[in-house]
């Protein structure tokens, strides 16, 4: 097999990496339309960084390369791209801007549901429809049950890249006459589509990192959504029942935590790439060599780099198994999704924080790309995919226990 040790194909020249296998042919067709694009993408970063909010032309590149569609099926005018080039997508869009990559990454969770949805509204919304589908999958509204649909009333956070959406979803509890509908395994949920003009949005995305995504709030007061542009949040705990049109047989919870983690990867593998320049520019202040002569940066610079690659593997492995037995896998593939995002996220934050510490004073200035990766990957980690109670759920679930969401 050949292998190779160059730097990512979308990368500046760097100091040496260790041994990796070459991208597949597919995979280098994508990070060809990543490389097409990434002039846009850094044009405009530090506007988008500034504003809250990433400007038009970068959306239109993106869409233009088909990457909010990535994860949509062929029926519905999507890609319908494997799972482990998806993941490495991400991944080269975080090296550029972790906010573009956490909103091509949205926007590929929310396109799972294509395959939940009726075939026309799937179509509809993804086919039809060439802007963005993003939304909140929080529960935060009321869906009240009426004749032939539901009334939707409530308030949403983390609409990234909302601003650019044609249709928003909304995570909903379901009431009748006012009072939630109660199922034996809990509460009834819904996940609600409705035109982004039926919203109103808040100017609340005042944040430390991912300052480009433009995850505001959102309001929607008294809307009549139809029942086939709604999904019952149940059933996305399940692969989606089989059909012509399927993309995906995985379930969504399953397949969703692949966005935030890649990303996280990208933002460490992103440190990784600077820390490196740093080493060989850097003279600390009072010393005689570089930075990349000194035998405690060397030996921190190695873990850093084990971090990373660790962390793509992990992921590599768990798209893999996804692949093979989403059908199948039960708990405990989801057991093994919900781990290997929580261990990337975390291996993810011990890389950036060492390489930002190792650069001193370098990196406070907000010019450093590791003051950016700092601030992003922090950011990114409070995503619930990400959150160490998939440890305690898991451990649970490892002892004989029913696998939660959370307790």
């Amino acid at each position: 097999m050949t292998v190779e040790t160059q730097p990512h194909p979308i990368a500046d020249p760097l100091p040496r990496g260790i041994l990796q296998p070459p991208p597949s042919a597919q995979a280098r067709e994508w990070l060809s339309r990543i490389a097409k694009i990434a002039p846009v993408i850094e044009e405009y970063r530090a506007a988008a960084e500034r504003d809250r909010v990433t400007p038009r032309a970068v959306i239109d590149a993106i869409r233009d390369q088909g990457l909010h569609r990535m994860w949509v099926g062929r029926e519905f005018g999507g890609e319908q791209l494997d799972l482990a080039t998806g993941s490495l997508v991400l991944r080269a869009l975080a090296r550029i801007d972790a906010s573009i990559a956490w909103q091509v990454g949205v926007q590929g969770a929310i396109g799972r549901l294509s395959d939940y949805l009726p075939e026309p509204a799937a179509r509809k919304l993804f086919g039809e429809n060439t802007e963005l589908v993003v939304g909140g999958i929080n529960p935060s509204g009321r869906a009240e049950r009426v004749s032939g649909g539901f009334r939707l009333s409530g308030e949403w956070g983390f609409a990234s890249a909302g601003t650019h959406a044609e249709w928003l979803v909304c995570a909903a509890f379901v009431t009748e006459g006012g009072a939630p509908v109660k199922r034996e395994a809990g509460p009834e949920m819904r996940m609600v589509f409705v035109p982004s003009a039926d919203a109103e949005f808040s100017d609340t995305w005042h944040t430390t990192g991912l300052r480009g995504t433009g995850s505001n709030n959102y309001r929607v007061t008294d809307v009549f959504v139809p029942d086939d542009f709604t999904v019952d949040q149940a059933e996305l705990l399940r692969p989606p029942s089989p059909r012509a049109t399927r993309a995906y047989p995985v379930g969504y919870y399953d397949f969703g935590p692949f966005t935030t983690a890649s990303t996280a990867v990208g933002i460490a593998q992103d440190a990784l790439d600077s820390i490196k320049k740093v080493a060989v520019e850097k003279t600390p202040a009072g010393g005689t060599s570089t930075l990349a002569a000194s035998h405690t940066a060397q030996e921190k610079l190695g873990r850093v780099e084990m971090l990373v690659h660790s962390s793509r593997l992990l992921l590599d492995d768990a798209a893999q198994q996804v692949t093979a037995f989403g059908e199948t896998g039960g708990d405990a593939l989801s057991a093994l999704v919900r781990l290997t995002s929580s261990t990337v996220g975390e291996q993810a934050v011990a890389a950036v924080d060492i390489a930002h510490a190792m650069a001193g004073t370098s990196s406070l200035y907000t010019s450093s790309r590791l003051e950016r990766a700092f601030r992003d990957v922090h950011a990114a980690v409070k995503h619930m995919t990400l959150s160490p109670t998939n440890f305690e759920m898991v451990g649970q679930y490892l002892l004989g226990g029913t696998l939660k969401m959370r307790r």
